[in-house]
C-alpha cells in the first residue's frame, strides 16, 4: 500500500516571521514542502536566507491575486497604487472575462518567472485557493505545462470530526463548510480536465474545514478518515510569532514541532513526503 502525506507550508516570503517558521520546521522534519509568494515582503530572504539552507525543501509558486502589490501592469487586478483589490466572489464573477483573465495570465507568468529564476519549482497553488476557480484552474494548468512545473493542488477535502467542541461552536466551522462544498465542486470539474494532462495532483486535501483552528490533532484525524492509496496534503500557515502564543498562524507552527504527531502518521502506515517524492 502506498500512503502518502505531504505537510505543506503557505505564504512563504510573506514576512520574515514565516521564513523563521519554514526553516524551524523543516529542520525538525514533518515539513518538506513549501509555496513562495513572489509578491511577499520577504521574499528576497526566503531564496537568499532560507532556501539555501533547506536543500530538499519542495519549492513551490503561491499565486497571489488578492493580497499585496502586483508585479505586472495590471488595470483590472488592483488599484492605482498597485495594489490587488479584488476579493474571492469578484474573482470568481471575473474569471468569466477575458480582459481579467488576460491580466490574471500576465501576472501569473511574472510571478512565475520571478521564482523560477531563484530556485527550481515543484508545485503551484494560490493564495485563499483562487487557482481553484475553474476557468483560472485551466489557465494554471496551461502555464504549469508551459513552464515544467509537475505537480497542481487540487482542493477535494474529505469531511471529518475532529472531537472538540470549541471547534464546532464557533463563526468559522459553518464558513468552513461552505468552503468545502465549493471547493470540492470546483475539484470533481478540476479533475476532469486534468486527466490526461500529464500533471500531478493530490487525492485528498487537509485544511479547508478547520481554517483558523489548525492544530496536529486536525491533521491526525483528517489522515485517519482516508483509506486505501492515497497521496494527501495539508496546508498550514505557519509562523514564529511566538509573543502571540494564541495566534492561529502560531499555532500551526506547534504542528511542526510535535514528535507524538510524527510517531502517529508512522503508526498509521503514511509516509511523510516532500512533492518531489517520485
Amino acid at each position: 500500500m502506498s500512503k502518502k502525506f505531504i505537510l505543506n507550508a503557505d505564504d512563504f516570503g510573506m514576512s520574515e516571521a514565516y521564513n523563521k517558521a519554514v526553516l524551524e520546521a523543516y529542520n525538525f522534519g514533518i515539513l518538506k514542502s513549501a509555496s513562495l509568494c513572489a509578491n511577499g515582503p520577504a521574499f528576497e530572504e526566503a531564496v537568499n536566507d532560507i532556501i539555501p539552507k533547506c536543500k530538499n525543501l519542495s519549492t513551490g509558486v503561491h499565486l497571489n491575486i488578492i493580497e499585496g502589490k502586483s508585479l505586472s501592469d495590471t488595470k483590472l487586478l488592483s488599484d492605482e497604487n498597485g495594489n490587488f483589490n479584488n476579493g474571492y466572489s469578484a474573482i470568481m464573477l471575473k474569471s468569466l472575462d477575458k480582459n481579467f483573465m488576460n491580466e490574471v495570465e500576465t501576472e501569473f507568468r511574472a510571478q512565475i518567472e520571478k521564482i523560477q529564476a531563484q530556485t527550481n519549482i515543484s508545485h503551484i497553488d494560490s493564495h485563499v485557493h483562487t487557482h481553484a476557480i475553474p476557468n483560472i484552474f485551466k489557465l494554471v494548468v496551461k502555464l504549469a505545462k508551459e513552464y515544467n512545473i509537475p505537480y497542481i493542488r487540487t482542493q477535494y477535502e474529505k469531511p471529518y470530526l475532529v472531537p472538540d467542541l470549541k471547534k464546532h461552536l464557533n463563526f468559522k466551522y459553518p464558513v468552513n463548510i461552505i468552503k468545502i462544498i465549493l471547493l470540492n465542486t470546483f475539484t470533481i470539474i478540476n479533475k476532469i480536465y486534468l486527466k490526461d494532462k500529464g500533471l500531478k495532483t493530490n487525492d485528498f486535501l487537509i485544511g479547508v474545514g478547520y481554517t483558523g483552528m489548525m492544530d496536529s490533532k486536525t491533521i491526525r484525524y483528517g489522515l485517519k478518515a482516508l483509506r486505501n492509496d492515497f497521496l494527501a496534503e495539508a496546508l498550514i500557515h505557519p509562523c514564529d510569532y511566538t509573543e502571540l502564543i494564541n495566534d492561529n498562524h502560531y499555532q500551526e507552527f506547534l504542528i511542526t514541532q510535535d514528535n507524538e504527531l510524527k510517531d502517529k502518521i508512522s503508526q498509521m502506515g503514511i509516509e511523510i513526503v516532500n512533492i518531489d517524492y517520485n
